[in-house]
């Protein structure tokens, strides 16, 4: 039954991979869907673990998701025109990363604290390793597109 339950799994990664990639531009929500089921295969949660998991976890992708926001916005879109910007301004932007480096260091240590109390240490790397390996599965995609020359 295990094993159904993992091919049915691995077929609706495959299935929706297919289909994001398929579009012209994929949007988050689907990258998000995505990436539960990616995660939810690799950590094979009980329903307990799943049930008080995913809350925790979508907080906190909330919560970096605004993080990478206010860095491309506020920070990185003032950096295009690195040639008139002052050094004053330059600091000013450094001293404005530093801070919110150290804003998503202290969600990321919160986060961390807070899911170890739902799952394992041992599921809790996996998620880390978990995360990275969606990552590369996602570039992965997207450059076999980009090489048959669809985008």
């Amino acid at each position: 039954m295990n094993n159904y339950k993992n091919i049915a799994i691995v077929m609706l990664m495959l299935f929706t991979t297919t289909f994001i990639f398929g579009q012209r531009k994929p949007d988050k929500s689907k990258i998000r869907t995505l990436k539960v089921a990616y995660l939810t295969e690799q950590l094979e949660f009980t329903p307990t673990e799943a049930e008080a998991f995913w809350p925790i976890y979508n907080t906190y992708q909330d919560k970096m998701d605004a993080f990478r926001n206010k860095e491309r916005n506020l920070i990185y879109g003032k950096t295009n025109d690195m040639e008139t910007l002052s050094d004053q301004e330059v600091n000013s932007l450094l001293e404005d990363l530093i801070i919110l480096e150290d804003e998503k260091n202290k969600v990321n240590k919160q986060f961390l604290k807070d899911i170890r109390k739902v799952i394992s240490a041992k599921k809790t790397f996996l998620l880390l390793k978990s995360e990275n390996g969606f990552k590369r599965h996602l570039l992965k995609q997207y450059r076999q597109k980009k090489t048959n020359g669809q985008r």
